[in-house]
């Protein structure tokens, strides 16, 4: 036995030193001394290639799954199945009650740990498949609704643990872009969604079964496949790795790493030591959650009615199927640009305003409802570049501003799931009769966006305000006294 043990054997097999000589945090940002450059560089990418396409490829395909009822509609689904004046917005609708209400119970059963995240959320997205196939077999309405239904309840695992998933694998420096790759996969679907429907329609008649029908079909197989994948190349929890992803020395360093980021979040420690009650009425969650839901009021009438406008522009179902994908295309360039931006300057508030700022602009020429359809067109512009930059931003601010696995499974399954009730509200103002003008959807959309500003604007001093009063009380405090506080205590990222 070598009485005198390597350097690599100092850095890798004490993780808690590691932690203190390899990794300096300040203000929740980790360095990397220079010795450990190269194996930081190899851990971020393997993060990056295995573990951020097998979350990111679940939400593009559950994207895909929520959203390609919107081009079915267009298609004949409404017809073909006899659906009432209000029946499409009550089939979008339905499937958020489950999806909202499974979000919290489901990320607390995989922070739990007995379940690996491969089966959980792997076997979760194939029988979402399945289910999504069926709404193109459905004989009724009814049976459509049931499906609905039955599908919000198995994707409210997806989104948000995925999410969770990158909150415990990045340091909170590393999440923000990684949020931003990871919400761009989520656009991904809807994008590639009308081109598929625009080729799929083509099969028409083919087996006895209307256009409309195939692209449930077809996406829903499309669903399993991807499912399948997740099975196989979902890692575990850090602590856990698999082999094939993470060497010994690779998990030790780390699980040291994500510590120096986030403070201790073991079993026991000051920040797991809290009861499930003080996580849910904590206010960064809630706050957090209503600017979420604000700007989701944007995100979910995009992806639900869209199409229908831009039919409505005079436009043929097939043409606006494919007019949908620049749209798209724009809110993907401009959610890698300004959050990429906010993470190299390490702030985030001011980039939401602006962004929301885009928002207005589209809904107030929705609003106004100037005849000309390229200027209409081009609101849907405004209203992407700015609602789907806001989305990753605001996931990454509320997660950095968390420390703990509970109040991270709590928190970011409330904000997800919670901030898509602003789906129950888009599904419901957008009335039939009152196309193409939508008065009170576009008015609505108008209000919760300027909402959303001001409560952006009220967070930010909120958080400053904390962050003064946190440094004047540490300024009076003892070295111990000091490093008790920082246990239980952060300063916030603006």
């Amino acid at each position: 036995m070598n009485p005198h043990p390597s350097t690599e054997e100092k850095t890798f097999k004490d993780p808690a030193s590691l932690s203190v000589d390899a990794v300096s945090v300040e203000n929740g940002r980790a360095d990397i001394s220079t010795g450990d450059k190269t194996l930081n560089r190899s851990l971020l990418l393997k993060r990056d290639l295995i573990l951020l396409p097998s979350v990111g490829l679940l939400y593009m395909i559950m994207f895909l799954d929520r959203t390609n009822i919107a081009n079915a509609k267009i298609e004949g689904l409404v017809e073909g199945l006899n659906m009432p004046s209000n029946g499409y917005n009550t089939a979008l609708w339905i499937f958020y009650i489950p999806f909202i209400l499974a979000e919290v119970p489901s990320n607390l059963i995989l922070n739990q740990g007995k379940i690996p995240p491969n089966y959980f959320l792997g076997g979760m997205t194939c029988i979402l498949g399945v289910l999504g196939m069926c709404q193109g077999l459905t004989a009724s309405y009814a049976g459509l609704l049931a499906l609905r239904f039955l599908m919000g309840a198995l994707e409210a695992a997806l989104p948000a643990g995925a999410a969770y998933m990158i909150s415990i694998y990045y340091t909170k420096k590393e999440a923000a872009v990684r949020f931003a790759a990871f919400f761009n996969f989520a656009l991904l679907g809807p994008f590639f969604s009308g081109l598929l429907a625009y080729a799929i329609v083509n099969l028409d008649g083919t087996g006895g079964y209307e256009g409309w029908r195939w692209i449930f079909i077809i996406e829903g197989l499309m669903t399993v496949f991807f499912g399948l994948l997740a099975l196989t190349f979902t890692p575990n929890f850090p602590e856990k790795a698999q082999r094939w992803f993470l060497k010994p020395h690779e998990r030790e360093y780390l699980v040291a790493k994500l510590k120096a980021s986030r403070g201790l979040e073991d079993k026991g420690s000051a920040a797991d030591d809290v009861s499930i009650w003080k996580v849910l009425v904590d206010w960064r969650i809630h706050i957090f959650t209503l600017c979420f839901f604000c700007c989701d009021i944007t995100a979910s009438s995009i992806s639900a009615f869209m199409t229908s406008i831009l039919k409505e522009l005079g436009w043929t179902s097939s043409r606006a199927q494919v007019m949908t994908m620049p749209v798209w295309g724009a809110g993907i360039f401009f959610t890698f640009l300004v959050t990429w931006t906010a993470s190299k300057v390490n702030f985030r508030a001011p980039f939401v305003l602006v962004s929301i700022c885009c928002q207005l602009v589209g809904w107030a020429i929705m609003v106004a409802y100037v005849e000309a359809p390229g200027v209409r067109y081009a609101a849907l512009f405004f209203m992407s570049i700015g609602t789907f930059p806001q989305m990753p931003l605001l996931m990454t601010w509320l997660s950095n501003n968390l420390r703990g696995r509970k109040y991270l499974a709590v928190g970011m399954a409330w904000q997800v799931g919670f901030g898509n009730c602003a789906n129950f509200v888009s599904s419901n103002v957008f009335i039939a009769g009152q196309a193409p003008r939508y008065r009170t959807g576009f008015a609505n959309g108008l209000g919760w966006t300027c909402s959303g500003f001001a409560l952006v604007c009220f967070t930010t001093l909120l958080l400053f305000l904390k962050n003064k009063r946190r440094a004047s009380q540490l300024s009076r405090l003892s070295v111990d006294e000091k490093e008790r506080e920082e246990q239980v205590s952060f300063k916030f990222l603006l």
